[in-house]
């Protein structure tokens, strides 16, 4: 339940809305939609389609690793790309900006290393955490 980016689904609220009644009526409301399609499977079994955000087609991202035949990002020749790149958009509200960062842990750590030490702790760190300038 990773996504190509190397968005950990199995945090994301979306995610777990398909299996809590409360989160799931709280995003329904927040993006004015069916309680029904207020929810994510994970970006590999929607075929990287997320209708509850307004996607009607696969993002360029899970369009590239399919046209690649690869599983992530970090096992591409071109890895980073642009593909990528963080944005301020929506900065605060999702954690695209952490794909890269995702990326490269599931690189160095492994897949389900990366799941079970480290996903939860960048996810909390993004969101709440404060920037480290000096000891």
């Amino acid at each position: 339940m990773t996504s190509p980016c190397g968005l950990d689904c199995f945090n994301c609220p979306l995610y777990l809305a398909n299996t809590d009644e409360k989160l799931r009526e709280m995003i329904a409301d927040r993006y004015k939609c069916p309680k029904e399609k207020a929810v994510c499977r994970g970006c590999r079994n929607e075929e990287g389609v997320i209708a509850v955000i307004g996607r009607n087609k696969p993002c360029y991202i899970y369009q590239c690793i399919r046209r690649k035949g690869i599983s992530f990002c970090c096992d591409c020749k071109d890895f980073p790309c642009d593909y990528l790149h963080p944005y301020a958009d929506q900065a605060d509200q999702r954690p695209h900006n952490t794909k890269v960062f995702n990326s490269c842990l599931i690189r160095k750590m492994g897949l389900e290393e990366w799941a079970k030490k480290k996903a939860r702790n960048v996810k909390e760190t993004y969101f709440n955490g404060q920037i480290k300038l000096n000891d």
